[in-house]
Order: structure tokens, then sequence, then C-alpha cells
């Protein structure tokens, strides 16, 4: 096999120390590479130190060839040539690499124009064909502001190989898709392989790892602790952080007693809820009573309404048809939201220490309960000094939660709350947060395309899909 591209000792350097230590390997050409590892060890900081898009403050050393063309790590603008050409990057979070003033079309299609050299025509056509292979042919006249997570994620997606690269760093591409897009994305990856490329994916994803299969490398605290064929490794581990992953998938993890009794403290009862969106039925017939302390899940597939249907309950839409009466005498900031997106939540150019004093200060909070909280969700002190952009998407999750439990809900709706944590840190958030609202009697419904997840953790489910959805008990 032909490497395409070798990283020799990569390291990745703070003000107060070393946060990857020196990492080597080596993509080859027909073979993906894939690195799993919790949020914050490290893995997604070394994806950007081989681009040279290291965040303000961090410092990279070491080396990277790329098609026998050497590059110094600690040189990022060297690297900028490369970019769309010959290596791809597929972020994290697609809303922040999409220009939120343009078309969609408009965006993928740049990248045909200006980097392969299509005649503007040509290159549109282009974008609509590489559009419709990703199941979002509609999005093409659509601003990114109007798509759903899974959609920007495949936009993104889109716009990152448009360029021609041989090379895609693929991190998180999964997160916030159903297990029907999740493949059609793999599919996609896997066929940039058998094309001759090379992939190297980013995950905390179990299944996109086992799916994937090839290289394989376990990140922990900021280096490589196994590393080897992936379903050896998987099948076979033999560190114990890799056997805690694997014992944290949802698959794995243990049934969960619904609460026994008779429930009459309702927050919050939908009746008859329709919504329809660009000409296409999302759900109609939808009724719920929700509880104190009573955790529903919400499951169907990317664009089916889960969302909508939350926004609904919390009056930030207005439904087509239908009702929704909340609990009297409760002040409206107690019915919250965790969002899909965290970074579409929090102000950009300020830090998150003092968008969380922002809050204090408005709603008169305790500003003793901010230290608890942070230590409760393994949330590290110096991260309030950082803006949003400067943390993991797991760690922005995290303040996210720490923000509405301030506020004492009553009602939170979690729109896929944990598809930005790797699996050890899902399973404590989701532990916690089911922990804290039996204590805090707060009502949650629980959006994720983990079915598992879903079935583990709620009292009962919801369905959603074209024909509405009906209330179900999880056995």
């Amino acid at each position: 096999m032909t490497p395409l591209l070798t990283v020799e000792n990569a390291t990745v350097e703070s003000a107060t120390g070393r946060i990857v230590a020196p990492v080597s390997l080596t993509l080859q050409a027909g073979r993906p590479f894939t690195i799993l590892g919790e949020t914050g060890s490290g893995k997604s900081l070394f994806a950007q130190a081989i681009m040279g898009l290291l965040p303000v403050g961090l410092t990279a050393s070491g080396r990277v060839i790329i098609d026998g063309q050497v590059l110094d790590l600690a040189d990022p603008a060297s690297h900028r040539p490369l970019w769309g050409r010959q290596v791809g990057i597929l972020p994290q979070e697609p809303w922040l690499a999409l220009d939120p003033t343009m078309r969609v079309a408009r965006q993928v299609a740049d990248g045909h124009r200006f980097i392969r050299r299509l005649e503007a025509a040509a290159a549109m056509k282009a974008a609509a064909d590489d559009l419709t292979a990703l199941g979002v042919a509609g999005a093409g006249r659509k601003l990114p502001g109007e798509l759903s997570g899974g959609m920007a994620q495949r936009v993104a997606f889109a716009a990152a190989r448009a360029g021609g690269a041989r090379i895609i760093i693929a991190d998180e591409p999964t997160k916030g898709l159903d297990v029907a897009r999740r493949d059609e994305v793999i599919a996609l990856l896997m066929k940039e392989v058998e094309a001759g490329g090379a992939v190297l994916t980013i995950t905390h994803d179990l299944a996109l790892a086992r799916q994937m299969g090839g290289d394989f490398a376990v990140m922990f605290d900021g280096s490589i602790v196994e590393q080897g064929e992936a379903d050896m490794v998987l099948s076979a581990p033999s560190h114990d952080y890799t056997k805690q992953l694997i014992a944290a998938d949802p698959e794995n993890w243990n049934e969960r007693k619904v609460p026994a009794g008779k429930r009459d403290d309702i927050v919050l009862v939908a009746e008859d809820l329709a919504k329809a969106r660009g000409g296409r039925l999302l759900f109609s017939g939808q009724g719920l009573r929700l509880h104190k302390g009573e955790i529903v899940g919400v499951t169907g597939a990317s664009g089916s309404g889960k969302s909508s249907l939350g926004d609904i309950l919390l009056g930030l839409l207005k439904p087509d048809a239908g009702t929704v009466a909340r609990a009297l005498g409760v002040a409206p900031v107690r019915y919250q939201k965790i969002y899909q997106d965290p970074p579409s939540a929090f102000p950009g150019r300020i830090t998150i220490g003092a968008n969380v004093s922002d809050l204090v200060h408005l709603h008169r909070l305790d500003v003793g309960r901010i230290a608890p909280l942070m230590k409760r969700l393994k949330l590290a002190p110096e991260l309030l000094h950082r803006l949003p952009t400067e943390v993991s998407g797991g760690e922005l999750q995290r303040f996210a939660l720490l923000r509405v439990l301030l506020l004492d809900p009553v009602f939170l709706f979690a729109d896929e709350p944990t598809s930005r944590l790797d699996l050890i840190t899902q399973q404590e958030t989701i532990e916690l947060l089911v922990e804290l609202a039996r204590e805090q009697d707060c009502a949650v419904l629980i959006v994720s395309h983990d079915t598992a997840l879903i079935e583990k953790t709620c009292d009962r489910r919801i369905e959603i899909g074209e024909k509405g959805g009906a209330e179900a008990s999880v056995a």
C-alpha cells in the first residue's frame, strides 16, 4: 500500500503544558484509519494540528508528510495550499464550517469551481449531484440556519470533498444522524477509500469504528493507548480504557426501573398537535402528557419532526393544529432546552465563564451552585476562560446542561443531548441527567437517534414519523 499521509511525532501544547503527546501514524491509500476516544482526549486537536487549524494559544510540533511533501506542524500557514486540493476536513460542528449567509448549493459549488476549476454551470450541476447523493437534494436553495443538524452535517461533507481531495479528515462525521443516515455517511467515506483515497475518522461512535474497519487507534489523555486492526482491538481489547469504552455502549447498559405509582403532577399537556414543513407533513394527531420527574424518549428518522415537536412544547414554534398547556404559576424560564448543536446556543465572542455569569446575574441565581455542578459534569475550571470555539463539542454540550440546570427547570427538552459525547461521558451524563431530573422533579423529553439509549433510559417512548406518532411504553 502507498502512504498518502504520514504523521511523525505530532504534539500539541498550551501555555500550561502538553495536551497531545507525540503521536505517529500512517494513512495508507485505500485503507481507513479511525481514532476513537473520549471528549477532551485530544483527538480533535490532533486532527486540527495536521490541518494547521489549532485554536489561538495552542502550538504544534512534529511533521506531516503528504504525497511526499514535508510540512512542519509548527508552521500552520504552510498547510493552506493543500486545503481542499489534497486534504479536506469534515469538521465536528458543521454550522461553524458553513457560511450562514450563502445558499447551500453555492457553497458546495465553490469547491468545484475554484479548486477543481469547473465552469460555473458545471460546478452547480456537480454540487446538485453531490447533495442528491447525500439525500439532501432539497437543501440547495436553503441557508445553513434552515437545516437540521443531520442535514448540515451532510452538506458540510459535500463541501469538504468538492475540491477532489484524496485525503479526508472526518471529525465526528456521524453525530446527530439516525442509523440509516449514519450508514450512508459511512458508505460515502468508504467509497473514498475504495477509490484509492484515505480517510482519517475522529469519533466516539463505536458502531462507526466497527463498520469502517481498517486501522484503528484509541486515544486517552492525549496519548494513543492501543492501536491495531479494528476488528482485533474491538473484539479483544487489551487496555482497560478500551474495555471501559465498549462497556459504556448503550447496548450494554443495565435496564432502568420505571418509578412505581400513579403520577398526577402534570407539567405539560399537548393535544392533537400537527406540523408540516416545506409542504411535507411531519406529524399529526400528536398528544402527550408529561409529569414531574418523568423521562420520555422521542425517536424517528432525520427530518421527521422530533426537534419541531420539542420546540412546539416550549412555545418556540407554532403548531399548525393542536394545543399545548403548561402548569399554572410556573415561570416560562423553567421550561428549557438543550440544543442539538451547542455552538448555536452560545455567543461566539465572549468566554463561557462570562456567558454563565451573565445568566446568573440576569436571573439572580446562586453563584455558589456553579462549582459543584461543574465538578459533577467533569468540567475543568480553566474552561470558563475559553471561547465556545476553543473547547470540544462535548465540553460545550455539558456547559449547556450546566446552564439550564442552574435555572431549576420543571421541563427540559434535550435535543440529542449526548450526540457530541464519547461513550463513557455519554453514560455518565445521561445518568446525571436522569438523577437530577428525579431529584428536582423535572420532566425530561429526550430526542435521540440511538434507540438503545432511549430504551435503557426512558420511562416510555414516542416514535415520530410522517404519519404521526403514538405514545408507546418502553419495556
